[in-house]
């Protein structure tokens, strides 16, 4: 087994024992319920280009909160980063709540600087007064919610994601049953 692998598992697992972490679609009370909207979309509650939930109607979101202090957040970056370049095109919305956990993580130059150095095109909702957390209920970073075209919660998790992982695996089946098959190739006649 591969170190990265190790550490991640030893991550997970601690995470576990120690904040009660849990993944998957049963361990959230907002799975089967509507996706709360943002509290903000002034300019500057954001990091990126203000989003709301009700624009993206019609539309599978995956909201991925996070803070750039965060070890485990940064490590699942580079997944939210592939999810979004291989599904936008295919309807997928990705937008990332950053709350901080630490004062210095509530400068929002520092957010536009860390999503620079990570390369994310998506925007950041700036949830410095943890609204929108309070909102989720939510507990652990990193914690990403899955929400249909309708505007309801179908996943959770929470923890850490990587490619071929069984959260990576669950996550995509269940972004995949939400948009249309990609199209087929053109024939060359």
């Amino acid at each position: 087994m591969n170190r990265h692998l190790l550490l991640a598992l030893a991550a997970g697992a601690m995470a576990a024992l120690v904040f009660g972490a849990r993944t998957g679609a049963g361990e959230s009370g907002l799975v089967g319920k509507a996706a709360p909207e943002f509290p903000s979309l002034e300019r500057a509650s954001w990091s990126g280009t203000p989003t709301s939930l009700a624009s993206q109607r019609g539309r599978p979101v995956l909201i991925n909160v996070w803070t750039f202090g965060c070890i485990n957040c940064t490590r699942t970056l580079p997944w939210v980063r592939a999810i979004d370049e291989r599904y936008k095109k295919r309807g997928l919305t990705v937008i990332g709540v950053h709350s901080p956990e630490f004062e210095e993580e509530r400068d929002p130059k520092a957010v536009d600087t860390a999503r620079e150095k990570h390369g994310l095109a998506y925007p950041s909702y700036l949830d410095n007064g943890h609204r929108y957390w309070n909102a989720l209920d939510n507990h652990y970073w990193p914690a990403l919610y899955l929400i249909d075209a309708q505007g309801t919660v179908r996943d959770v998790q929470f923890g850490e994601v990587h490619d071929g992982d069984a959260a990576d695996t669950r996550l995509r089946s269940e972004i995949e049953s939400m948009l249309p098959a990609p199209a087929a190739p053109a024939t060359g006649r």
